[in-house]
C-alpha cells in the first residue's frame, strides 16, 4: 500500500479508524492536550500502517494533527534535522571539490 494509492487504502488499515477524529487535532501542545496527544500516540503505536500514514503526512506537508505517530512539532523537527544534514553534506561536497 501506498500513501497515494487509489482512495487511500492505507486508511482502511489504520488503527484509528474508528476512534475520534478530535483526539487527532489537539488544539494545543501543552496542559491538558498533553494528555489528548499521548493517547492519540498509544493509538499510532500499535498501528500497522503506521508508517505509510507519516509518508503521507510527509508528502502532503501536514502542519497539524497527529500523523503515524507523530504531531507537527515532531515532524517539523525532523524536517529542519534533514535540511540541515542536507546542507552539511552538500558544504562538504563543496570543500571537498
Amino acid at each position: 500500500m501506498t500513501a497515494t494509492g487509489s482512495a487511500m487504502n492505507w486508511r482502511a488499515a489504520s488503527a484509528c479508524l474508528k476512534a475520534d477524529p478530535d483526539l487527532f487535532f489537539p488544539i494545543s501542545s501543552a496542559g491538558p492536550a498533553q494528555q489528548q496527544i499521548a493517547r492519540a500516540k498509544v493509538i499510532c503505536a500499535g498501528c500497522q500502517v503506521r508508517r505509510q500514514c507519516l509518508e503521507f503526512a510527509l508528502a502532503q506537508d501536514q502542519v497539524y494533527g497527529i500523523w503515524g505517530g507523530t504531531t507537527s512539532e515532531d515532524r517539523q523537527r525532523d524536517r529542519r534535522r534533514r535540511r540541515r544534514a542536507a546542507a552539511a553534506a552538500e558544504h562538504k561536497r563543496t570543500v571537498a571539490a
